[in-house]
């Protein structure tokens, strides 16, 4: 059986492709890589394709005749979805209609979608459930909720079963060290913190200490990039066995603070981080922590990996092996002119 698995060449998507082999499917990877890699698609097939191409995507569904389509592909900058909205409505929202339309002609009626908690704006309760209130503050957030919307018309008009999966902080990388995290720009936190453990960052800019929370640093719910790819394996089964659509959130439901991941980090590797404060992003929440019981019920889905101590070695092994990581270009720059580079070694906890 394929599965397509629209932007699976990407930190997320080439995790969950792992994940689809492993039960014995083929995923077939579809990505344009305009920021995906083409050494992250290791577990199938791969279509070099553009989500906005209908021919691109109506080619692969008649070459491999997925049963199901995992959709990951948009882009995920709050900071740049606030000053340029339009090339994600564009890119986020317009693709994504390309694939449902493309989707009900060729017959294939089950999707699974990356969504996310951004569709939640400030939070009214903690944790947060399914059923709060959607205030999208950035155009990120917006097409995300859109998107879903969308799927619900297309649910309704030809029969299509959907999972939205709203993700909270997807952090960390595979075990066996061949995937993991490789942004270019990189904005996520627990990277940045290693990468200035490393010595690849000067400081690290923590944005705002005057959050209400005990520490002053805003709070989120880090779930390990393992048990994302584990949610998708689950919500297929949902929809190939009972045929519903569900909207889920992915989180662990409790959080950790900016301060607390830094401080993590420092006792990890023994490295001091030195960091910058910066005044707050208008856009971000004190605290942003799932309500998981929904999935746990539906998808009887746990969270098996996101223990702190766990995601941040795997996170750190990925950055210390990975051959394209900006630490590993720094030590081969370091031979080239020393004859020799020393790695940076993690003490553990």
């Amino acid at each position: 059986m394929h599965i397509l698995v629209v932007g699976g060449a990407g930190y997320i998507g080439s995790h969950v492709c792992k994940a689809i082999a492993s039960e014995g499917f083929i995923p077939v990877t579809f990505d344009n890589l305009s920021t995906g890699h083409r050494w992250a698609v290791r577990f199938g097939p791969f279509i070099e394709g553009d989500l906005e191409s209908e021919p691109d995507l109506l080619r692969a569904f008649e070459q491999y005749k997925p049963k199901a389509v995992i959709h990951l592909a948009s882009l995920i900058n709050v900071r740049d979805s606030i000053v340029n909205p339009g090339l994600y409505y564009e890119k986020n929202l317009f693709a994504t209609l390309v694939l449902l339309k493309a989707m009900v002609k060729a017959g294939i009626l089950n999707l699974v979608f990356s969504s996310t908690a951004a569709i939640y704006g400030v939070p009214q309760t903690i944790p947060i459930g399914e059923n709060h209130p959607k205030l999208p503050l950035n155009a990120y957030g917006k097409t995300k909720w859109a998107i879903e919307g969308m799927m619900e018309d297309f649910a309704h008009a030809h029969g299509l079963c959907f999972a939205a999966l709203r993700y909270f902080n997807a952090c960390g990388a595979d075990s066996t060290g061949l995937i993991g995290e490789a942004h270019e720009p990189e904005t996520h936190l627990i990277p940045l913190i290693i990468q200035t453990a490393c010595g690849l960052r000067p400081l690290l800019q923590i944005y705002g200490d005057d959050y209400p929370t005990p520490d002053g640093t805003a709070i989120r719910d880090y779930v390990h990039v393992l048990d994302l790819a584990d949610a998708h394996i689950k919500a297929l089964r949902v929809l190939f066995d009972k045929k519903r659509s569900l909207q889920v959130n992915l989180g662990t439901g409790s959080g950790y603070s900016v301060k607390q991941i830094i401080d993590a980090v420092s006792l990890f590797s023994h490295k001091k981080i030195p960091t910058q404060v910066l005044p707050r992003l208008g856009y971000d929440s004190s605290v942003l922590v799932a309500d998981p019981a929904l999935a746990k019920k539906v998808l009887q889905w746990e969270p098996r990996h996101s223990d702190l101590m766990n995601i941040i070695s795997s996170a750190w092994q990925w950055q210390q092996n990975h051959p394209g990581s900006r630490l590993q270009q720094l030590q081969k720059h370091a031979e080239i002119f020393s004859g020799k580079a020393e790695s940076v070694q993690p003490k553990g906890f």
